[in-house]
């Protein structure tokens, strides 16, 4: 199975924390090599009317301020495949109910592991 195909699977348990208000955070880590880029975070915005994520952009040297904005679970989905493999290799989905890890390998195998929550609450 090609990364690809596992990202798949893994993006419909992020959208399945979302529609069980169970989504706490999305984080993109490990780098590929030492790039300016150093994390990105997704952050939910539940309202009545609309889900929205609040992404964004860390940077390893601190004088570049961090970047955010709002924008759809889509729009976020764009950015995290943009990223995924050239950027960084893996996505960590934390929910109140379990972790779950997505890794790219170096021959580009993608797979999906479950771990008890970090966080308790949505902050």
């Amino acid at each position: 199975m090609t990364y690809q195909d596992e990202f798949i699977v893994f993006w419909e348990l992020v959208k399945e924390s979302i529609a069980d208000c169970t989504f706490a955070k999305l984080t993109m880590a490990k780098t590929i090599g030492k790039p300016e880029l150093k994390n990105i975070f997704i952050r939910p915005i539940y309202s009545d009317s609309d889900f929205k994520v609040m992404l964004k952009y860390s940077f390893r040297p601190r004088e570049t301020e961090d970047i955010e904005e709002e924008m759809s679970l889509d729009d976020a989905l764009i950015i995290v495949k943009s990223h995924l493999k050239s950027a960084f290799l893996s996505v960590l989905l934390f929910s109140t109910e379990k972790d779950v890890v997505f890794k790219v390998n170096k021959k580009g195998v993608g797979s999906i592991a479950e771990s008890f929550p970090t966080f308790k609450n949505i902050v």
